[in-house]
């Protein structure tokens, strides 16, 4: 593919467990947020365009804390995700507020998304080098049904705020991915990795390769996701209207269990960190800080 990569960055989720918005937070020290920081790596990576997946009612907030500022740097789009965009025969429950999930999310770009893109978090803070990598291969190597992810080992993606989810991954021998389950409740106990699952606190390997939703696609991702989102709420609508969501690791499982596609694992040197809880603010801000300090990044990024 010789189209130019696009950047994709999911940011219409509630930040209930932060208490705000935190997609447009400020952590550094001129108010900037992790998403600017990741599409300031993404541009020295060579991005050129950023698509933000929004909630249409946060627009004038994302034009006034960020787009106003870097749309001089990159092209800015807005896909929204809205929460009765939903396949025929489906409603949103009266009462209900959360997001159908970030496979809903990916959807919501499909008509604005024509190029291999890289799809990430907002809340995030991935590291440049993971940038170079996946923007070499969406540059050199992807294809239709051969995708990648950046993953991250597990123990170096916990916060000491509180439980996180994470999808848990196998790799085969080719290096690509076997197997992903989305694993709830992990935190850090006595130092080391823990999830609950039936009540019950178990071990989990602290090297583990996790997914922290930096993907590799190309548009035809969409016409594989759709219907697989559908058979998802066929089974989970009725029993859980109001919080079932289905999400994009679970989604790209089924795809590599059916052999639908394959999604070659990529590493990054970097150390993920992030904002789950509002505690988690002040150690990404000292983080930030010291890379600004390091010569990492440039006092004003733009």
């Amino acid at each position: 593919m010789n189209k130019k990569p696009v950047l994709v960055i999911l940011a219409a989720g509630l930040g209930s467990r932060y208490g705000g918005m935190k997609q447009i937070d400020g952590v550094g020290n001129h108010g900037e947020p992790i998403i600017e920081f990741s599409i300031y790596d993404a541009h020295e990576a060579g991005f050129e365009k950023v698509v933000l997946i929004i909630r249409r009612e946060h627009e004038a907030a994302f034009r006034k804390a960020l787009t106003d500022r870097i749309s001089k740097h990159m092209k800015v789009e807005f896909a929204f995700q809205d929460m009765d965009s939903l396949p025929e025969g489906y409603t949103v429950p009266d009462g209900r507020i959360k997001p159908w999930g970030t496979t809903h999310a990916l959807l919501a770009c499909k008509g604005v998304v024509k190029a291999p893109f890289a799809i990430i978090n907002a809340d995030d803070f991935y590291g440049r080098d993971a940038f170079r990598v996946i923007y070499k291969y969406l540059t050199e190597e992807i294809e239709d049904d051969h995708y990648a992810m950046v993953g991250y080992l597990c123990g170096n993606t916990l916060t000491d705020n509180g439980t996180v989810t994470r999808g848990v991954c196998e790799q085969n021998e080719e290096g690509n991915l076997s197997k992903i389950r989305e694993v709830q409740k992990i935190i850090r106990r006595h130092g080391k990795p823990y999830f609950q699952e039936d009540g019950e606190w178990k071990p989990l390997n602290e090297n583990a390769l996790v997914s922290m939703n930096f993907w590799g696609f190309t548009p035809k991702i969409f016409r594989q996701v759709e219907p697989l989102f559908r058979k998802y709420l066929d089974e989970n609508y009725e029993n859980n209207p109001m919080t079932c969501e289905y999400v994009i690791p679970t989604a790209i499982g089924e795809l590599v269990s059916e052999g639908t596609c394959s999604v070659k694992v990529l590493s990054s040197k970097d150390k993920w960190f992030g904002v789950t809880y509002k505690e988690d603010k002040p150690e990404v801000v000292e983080r930030v800080q010291k890379m600004k300090d390091d010569g990492i990044y440039p006092d004003v990024l733009w």
